[in-house]
């Protein structure tokens, strides 16, 4: 054996991102197909979790080698959709599934059909959606060979964009949040920072515009910006440079984690202004650890994964033939769960992301029978 296959082992069945139900290693030479399908969990129903289209290419892969770097995010990511989705009271497990490649270049119907029959082969364990380089249109051709896909557009009975439900789910979380920290749900007056307005950050910052609060915002494209600006063109909006003057604005209450994971770590927990964190991105916790730094700066962490669940809550509910203000009041019980973390964060002496995941947790063992 050699020691990549080897290393791929350890990562299956010993490592801390190991003990996933199965894993399928997808590969149709026609259409270059190259993919990973895994399936963490069924304990509460069948996977559920998007396609993730990326070409890891080894500079942000610490090196390994792309296959390698694809397998260990779809593990990840199909983990952390298995608490995800616990948390959402789903009747649905973890799943992801990722596909090698540039989704500008690579991407085509041949092998979009051919990825489809793979998930299809599952006989409905898997559930797919959009994630990162796949979008509405990938999944209208997908349903065509797979009747096991979500997140299709509304002219082919599907939910279409599900970040409409993701800002709302964020929303209802920071109201939350700060219910928690000052005593009342209320946010007018209060100023919260958004990093990344775009399909999701722009939606919540109206979100809170609406409620009465203050946004202080920042993407990495001036166009994006300048949308939210000119919609809101009151003085309720403002913009700074980047997301490194962002965190460090004067009296900023909120702030909101929305574009790139990894966005609370050794070098940004410590300059926060902010005494609550409450956004849409995911894996915002940069390694294991910063949850502590967070609370031992006495700042309340709201974990992403509950917060953000808005946008599966959305694809799930077009399983059953989609109605949007199901849904919605499905996604407004975020506010409840969240309280409820908090709650159990403070009774048990821990921090929010620990609860959690304990939570989560429980839930998954109760429906197991363990």
């Amino acid at each position: 054996m050699s020691p990549a296959e080897a290393g791929v082992l350890d990562l299956l069945y010993r490592s801390d991102q190991g003990g996933h139900e199965q894993v399928v290693l997808c590969q149709d030479r026609p259409t270059g197909l190259r993919a990973v399908i895994a399936i963490h969990s069924t304990a509460l129903g069948p996977a559920l979790g998007g396609t993730r289209f990326h070409p890891y290419p080894a500079s942000e892969s610490g090196g390994a080698r792309p296959e390698e770097a694809a397998l260990r995010d779809a593990l990840n990511l199909a983990r952390g959709m298995s608490y995800k989705n616990a948390l959402a009271g789903l009747p649905h497990g973890g799943g992801k599934a990722v596909i090698l490649g540039h989704p500008e270049h690579d991407k085509s119907e041949e092998l979009l059909l051919a990825y489809g029959r793979f998930v299809a082969s599952l006989g409905g364990r898997y559930v797919t959606a959009c994630d990162v380089g796949t979008y509405v249109p990938d999944m209208d051709v997908i349903s065509r060979v797979c009747p096991w896909t979500t997140g299709r557009s509304p002219e082919n009975g599907g939910a279409g964009d599900s970040s409409v439900l993701t800002a709302y789910g964020v929303f209802q979380g920071m109201r939350a949040s700060a219910r928690h920290r000052w005593g009342s749900a209320d946010l007018a007056g209060r100023t919260v920072g958004v990093a990344g307005v775009g399909k999701v950050g722009h939606l919540l910052v109206d979100h809170l515009v609406e409620a009465g609060a203050r946004a202080v915002i920042t993407d990495v494209r001036p166009e994006a910006v300048r949308r939210v600006l000119a919609a809101h063109p009151g003085g309720e909006v403002s913009a700074v440079a980047d997301t490194e003057e962002l965190i460090r604005v004067p009296g900023l209450d909120v702030y909101a984690p929305c574009a790139l994971g990894g966005a609370l770590s050794d070098r940004t927990v410590p300059v926060l202004t902010a005494g609550v964190v409450c956004g849409a991105a995911n894996n915002q916790l940069d390694h294991p650890g910063v949850e502590k730094d967070l609370a031992d700066r006495e700042i309340l962490y709201a974990p992403d994964y509950v917060v953000n669940s808005g946008g599966v809550i959305q694809v799930a509910d077009e399983i059953n033939g989609f109605d949007f203000a199901r849904a919605k009041e499905k996604a407004g019980h975020i506010y409840d769960t969240t309280l409820e973390i908090f709650e159990r964060a403070s009774a048990d002496g821990v921090p929010p992301a620990v609860a959690a995941d304990r939570l989560a947790e429980q839930r998954m063992a109760a429906a197991a029978g363990r």
